[in-house]
């Protein structure tokens, strides 16, 4: 006897125009259709997925705003360059070096792109429940946020909120409201807290209304949140940090060896 399987009578509640647009977007994110390539005309998708002209074009304009293609009138839709970005989370941690700025900021600029920092917002704040959780905060207990937009070649890319327990930052430098040269990294080893672990919860999700206009996102496409723990000596929390991007536009690359 088969034994049916639910997943496959399911059914795409989607409509037509963002089934075309999910399928032309896992191809030009896993590379079948590579920065630069013409998308099929709009005659070949009408054919392949039983769409009108209009359809089409709503499945393209979606693209668009997406900025995974570009086109103009009377030209073909090609994929844009640079679509994706590879995000390298271990080549971060590092400190930065004597008069370097946010680790973050030079390994991006490595392959050309303009990358700069502006600061969000600094000071006490309640964390998630997940952050307080991670930091050992008691109930309704806050800690010192640092929060600030990471933006490439002019266009918005990451939101970091820093958490740390108030008794390492208080009557710090980190209560500063300004730039960290290095970033926390080398405040917090001066400090006597070095960086020793970091544990990564990578998650995907829908966006908020604050990270839909703060990273200019289109639609309800989800973003990765990775919530990263930093631990000093004896496993002590000293920093949690929530960094959201665009799912549709960053990767993350983790490297492990056999043991």
């Amino acid at each position: 006897m088969t034994v049916p399987r639910p997943e496959a009578d399911a059914a795409d509640r989607r409509s037509l125009h963002e089934r075309i647009a999910a399928d032309l977007r896992d191809q030009i994110m896993g590379g079948d259709l590579a920065p630069g390539t013409a998308l099929p005309s709009t005659a070949h998708l009408k054919e392949q997925f039983g769409a009108s002209n209009a359809t089409v074009q709503k499945a393209l304009h979606l693209l668009k705003g997406e900025r995974l293609v570009v086109g103009r009138a009377g030209a073909a839709v090609t994929v844009r360059e640079h679509r994706q970005r590879t995000v390298r989370p271990a080549s971060y941690m590092a400190p930065a070096g004597p008069g370097e700025p946010y680790r973050w900021l030079t390994e991006t600029a490595k392959g050309g792109a303009r990358t700069r920092s502006t600061l969000l917002e600094v000071g006490e704040s309640r964390p998630p429940a997940d952050v307080a959780g991670a930091l050992g905060l008691p109930e309704s207990g806050t800690a010192f946020l640092r929060r600030q937009l990471l933006v490439i070649d002019d266009e918005p890319a990451e939101l970091v909120a820093s958490y740390h327990p108030l008794e390492i930052t208080r009557g710090t430098a980190m209560e500063a409201r300004r730039k960290i040269p290095g970033g926390t990294p080398i405040l917090l080893a001066e400090l006597g807290y070095p960086p020793r672990l970091s544990v990564d919860r990578v998650s995907a999700r829908i966006p908020t209304q604050e990270q839909c206009r703060a990273l200019r996102l289109p639609g309800d496409l989800p973003v990765l949140r990775t919530l990263r723990v930093v631990y000093s000596d004896n496993d002590r929390p000293i920093e949690a940090t929530i960094m959201v991007e665009a799912g549709h536009m960053y990767e993350l690359r983790y490297e492990f060896t056999a043991e």
